[in-house]
């Protein structure tokens, strides 16, 4: 069973321009794979973790579920913490296009902004990184 949030800071929060780009980019997938939109965290990168936004059949056991102008989002109980007070944005400019995450729990972040540092104590990137592979850091 899913939880809904209702906690007074929302996990993660979906801007109108996001919800727009992914609900066009989910009515392109084959009907029943992109019902939610799947925002989590994964270790990697240079700075030791990486986002991960991607679509999914629904909810899984434990997830928490938002719905911002008509997208449901969906986040694992792993990644809640780490993304706690997060807005995600669809950015289309000249110089830049893509998803932007910000994230007020990131300390330090790479470069192009790829991956992230949460605060001492939480999980930090091996010293033995190598960086991302999409930035020389």
């Amino acid at each position: 069973m899913a939880t809904i949030e209702q906690s007074e800071t929302t996990i993660v929060t979906l801007t109108e321009r996001a919800a727009t780009k992914s609900s066009g980019l989910m009515a392109a997938e084959p009907a029943g794979e992109a019902e939610v939109l799947r925002v989590a965290i994964q270790g990697g990168g240079c700075s030791g973790f990486e986002y991960a936004l991607g679509f999914d059949r629904g909810a899984e056991t434990g997830d928490h579920e938002l719905e911002y102008h008509g997208v449901k989002v969906v986040v694992d109980p792993f990644s809640a913490p780490y993304l706690q007070g997060s807005t995600i944005d669809f950015l289309e400019t000249i110089q830049e296009s893509g998803f932007k995450i910000e994230n007020p729990n990131v300390v330090q972040a790479c470069g192009c902004g790829h991956s992230f540092q949460v605060a001492e104590g939480e999980a930090q990137a091996p010293e033995d990184a190598d960086g991302c592979g999409t930035c020389s850091h």
